[in-house]
């Protein structure tokens, strides 16, 4: 089932972090531009925190019994922190230069508590952090760029799959692929109702050998043409999937790796039973599955599984 990159030890890791929530909730501060979120799902504050914790233990356990090594770091009840279990927006890990870790301005300035330096002191203690690049500061100029939602990386192929927005700033975005020279494939993406899709990550995921992309969200032939080529020319078998997908997650998945190098693509149990028959094939090919029932998580909120994994690219002591 396996099918191995010659490329492939940059794409995936089988580190993860993931932030367990202390005050889960809806997001108001979020709601006008992610249109995934679901006012119609909010219950009591204390019922979500309780049905989100279950879930994000569920996954955590999921993951740990398929070999994957996954560092829990718990949220902090002050400040309130309504999204933190999402931590991929704010920071991202890389191996280049023995080390380096990206912090990213966020729109909502509730997101731009989850920053926290103490999180970088707990990684240091067993992976090498040689080079910090603060981005944050961009929010004084109302320029955002969130992290592994606003951008999904080919870290083989090192390019930066973009659909610009309100919290993704294209000459950010530039600005990150030219310090890390990657290349920039940028698109702008919306949903049904013309409404602008807020992060990349819900509507693509790039595995080592395959990518899941939703074509049709694309709103230009030539763009959605130069996102087929720079898949083609890096290797990738496209799955492409629709926009109801979407609405269901199935673009929001991440592809790991456990202790052994098995590959494992990671997604919620939506996700996958919004996947067609002819697209399992196509997926198992090079990976195998595994879900969890994230409903809480994604209605609230409007993330699912990609988001709350943020990959661990770095050195170990």
């Amino acid at each position: 089932m396996q099918n191995e990159s010659t490329h492939s030890y940059e794409q995936t890791t089988s580190h993860i972090l993931m932030i367990r929530p202390a005050r889960f909730a809806f997001n108001e501060q979020t709601a006008d531009s992610n249109a995934f979120q679901d006012p119609a799902a909010r219950d009591t504050a204390e019922a979500v925190q309780e049905k989100a914790l279950r879930e994000f233990d569920a996954m955590v356990d999921n993951l740990r019994g398929f070999g994957v090594d996954v560092t829990v770091i718990e949220d902090t009840p002050d400040p309130h922190t309504p999204d933190a279990i999402f931590p991929n927006n704010w920071i991202s890990f890389h191996r280049i230069g023995d080390g380096t870790v990206y912090l990213y301005p966020m729109q909502a300035p509730n997101r731009r508590l989850e920053r926290r330096t103490d999180i970088l002191e707990m990684l240091q203690q067993r992976f090498r952090i040689s080079k910090t690049v603060d981005l944050s500061h961009y929010e004084a100029e109302n320029k955002f760029l969130e992290g592994t939602g606003s951008m999904v990386l080919d870290r083989d192929y090192r390019i930066a799959y973009a659909c610009l927005s309100p919290r993704t700033d294209a000459a950010l975005l530039q600005a990150f692929a030219d310090k890390m020279d990657y290349d920039v494939v940028a698109f702008h993406a919306t949903d049904e109702r013309g409404k602008a899709i807020y992060h990349t990550n819900v509507v693509m995921c790039v595995g080592e050998r395959f990518a899941v992309v939703c074509l049709e969200c694309i709103a230009g032939e030539a763009e959605r043409a130069a996102v087929r080529k720079a898949l083609a020319e890096s290797d990738k078998e496209i799955v492409e999937i629709s926009i109801e997908q979407v609405n269901r997650f199935a673009g929001n998945m991440l592809q790991v790796r456990n202790r052994r190098g098995d590959r494992l693509l990671v997604m919620s149990s939506q996700a996958y039973h919004a996947l067609l028959p002819h697209q399992l094939r196509q997926l198992e090919k090079y990976t195998q599955i595994t879900y969890s029932d994230l409903t809480t998580i994604e209605r609230n909120g409007g993330g699912s599984a990609r988001c709350m994994m943020a990959e661990i690219h770095l050195p170990e002591k």
